[in-house]
């Protein structure tokens, strides 16, 4: 029983006090260390407190510089985009102005046409390559190549109009872009530490790879700001060009017109001239056939009338023949008849030879005359031509200022 509750052993006295001391001073290092971490960590939380402050105002800071920037570039971007738009809708009524003057181009072109076809019905010595047909044909030359000029013109202008639109698009997707970014950053800028739904989000410190640097960013819209000015200008220059071709197409488009006009005019007083002096020569070559006919009438009759003479003398002169034995004497009565016989025959020989003549003249103003008149028929349907035809024609051109 004694070795079962022996009693456990006991200290020195010397180590009691000596385990007293160490409790003293390992509790008073203890304590000191811990008054040390106190210190530390208010020193770290009036830190980490003073750098968390600092950081954020910096921040806030950077967000506010951020949002004067997408302001500023919002506000160039949107003076941009109301400058192209603006000069587009310029443009395309400078692109109507364009289709106007092409299809005003297309009367006078098929009037010019049809008058060359018109000329080409004139008949005989009329059909003759003149002044008109030559100032005709350069005004058909001088409307296909305005033509050609304004077609070529309204497809830089339709093309100008495309790359101005396309200058548009880029704006209004940067402008959109601007305006969400300013959206989020006014709401960020909005946030403090007892805003209610600010929140932990442990994956939103990363950078991924469609991060752009700052100076691609700005040059992003500078660069857009840059294009819409290009094509702003290339529009100006393309509508100035336009005035100018506008204005020069209507120049030559009446110059030319009133030239030939005039030569329309010039001509038709010369064929109407002509006519007239061809109408007085008939006039002339119908009195003289008229009087040539009396001529031949006279003839016929001066050659009907001597048959009553010649008769009468080849009958005495028969009977005369008739005289028997001596009577029969070439005497002074049968000299004379002779004689008659042979003047009447040879006066009616040169009446017949006048009168042969006369008719050769007759027959000669009788084609002259014809001729004549089919040459006036010719300079008349040359009149209708030009001046029905043709003239009365061109008086429905209408050339306006474009």
């Amino acid at each position: 029983m004694s070795r079962l509750f022996q009693a456990p052993p006991k200290f020195h006295p010397s180590e009691w006090h000596v385990a007293n001391k160490m409790q003293c001073a390992s509790t008073e290092s203890q304590k000191s260390s811990s008054e040390r971490m106190i210190a530390e960590s208010q020193r770290l939380v009036d830190e980490t407190e003073k750098t968390t402050q600092k950081t954020q105002s910096d921040v806030n800071k950077k967000i506010e510089q951020r949002l004067e920037e997408i302001k500023f570039w919002r506000q160039e971007l949107d003076n941009k985009l109301e400058q192209i738009v603006n000069e587009t809708e310029v443009l395309l009524t400078f692109k109507t102005r364009l289709e106007k003057a092409l299809e005003s181009c297309k009367e006078p072109l098929v009037i010019a046409q049809k008058c060359l076809l018109n000329r080409q019905r004139r008949v005989g010595i009329d059909l003759v390559h003149d002044e008109v047909e030559q100032e005709l044909v350069k005004e058909v030359e001088v409307l296909q190549g305005i033509i050609a000029l304004l077609e070529r013109t309204l497809e830089r202008t339709i093309e100008q109009i495309r790359l101005n639109r396309s200058a548009k698009y880029n704006l209004e997707v940067d402008l959109k872009d601007k305006f969400t970014a300013l959206k989020i950053d006014s709401y960020c800028a909005s946030l403090t530490n007892n805003t209610p739904d600010v929140r932990y989000a442990d994956n939103a410190v990363k950078i991924e790879g469609n991060f752009i640097s700052p100076e691609d960013w700005t040059d992003f819209s500078n660069i857009n700001v840059e294009k819409a000015d290009k094509q702003r200008n290339n529009s100006l220059s393309l509508r100035a060009l336009i005035d100018s071709i506008l204005s020069q197409t209507v120049n030559d488009m009446h110059k030319q017109y009133e030239v030939v006009n005039v030569a329309f005019r010039n001509r038709v007083k010369e064929v109407r001239d002509a006519k007239h002096k061809l109408e007085i020569l008939l006039a002339s070559v119908m009195d003289e056939t008229a009087l040539q006919e009396k001529n031949i009438a006279a003839l016929k009759k001066a050659i009907a009338d001597k048959e009553g003479p010649v008769k009468v003398a080849q009958t005495r002169l028969e009977a005369r023949n008739h005289r028997p034995n001596v009577e029969l004497c070439y005497d002074t009565v049968q000299y004379k008849l002779i004689c008659e016989v042979q003047e009447i025959t040879n006066n009616i020989q040169r009446l017949k030879d006048t009168l042969a003549q006369a008719e050769t003249e007759l027959k000669g103003l009788s084609r002259r005359q014809l001729s004549l008149e089919e040459e006036i028929q010719v300079k008349a349907n040359t009149l209708y031509i030009d001046e029905v035809l043709c003239m009365q024609m061109r008086e429905s051109v209408c050339i306006n200022n474009f």
